[in-house]
C-alpha cells in the first residue's frame, strides 16, 4: 500500500466507527458506519487535501464507491487528471 492510500485511509478512519479495527483497501464503507453525511465530509477533506474536485452527488457516490479502495482509486484518477 502506497503513501496516498495510507493517507486516505487515515482521513476515512477519522470518520469511521471508532471500534473498527484495521482498515484496508477491501474494507466496505458500510462496515465502517460511514453514511452519506460522513462520506460528504470525507470527500470535502480529500478535495481540500489534494486540490481536486469530486463531481458527484452523494447518492451517486454511494453507488460508485463501495469500499476504501474505490475511494483511493477515484482520488488517484482525479490527481492524475489535475497533474
Amino acid at each position: 500500500m502506497d503513501q496516498l492510500a495510507q493517507d486516505i485511509i487515515g482521513k476515512i478512519k477519522a470518520h469511521a466507527d471508532p471500534e473498527m479495527g484495521d482498515i484496508t483497501l477491501d474494507t466496505e464503507l458500510g462496515d465502517l458506519g460511514i453514511h452519506s453525511l460522513e462520506l460528504t465530509e470525507i470527500i470535502f477533506d480529500l478535495e481540500e487535501a489534494y486540490g481536486i474536485e469530486v463531481e458527484m452527488n452523494t447518492s451517486e457516490a454511494w453507488s460508485k464507491l463501495s469500499n476504501v479502495g474505490d475511494i483511493v482509486n477515484a482520488v488517484r484518477v482525479l490527481i492524475a487528471k489535475k497533474g
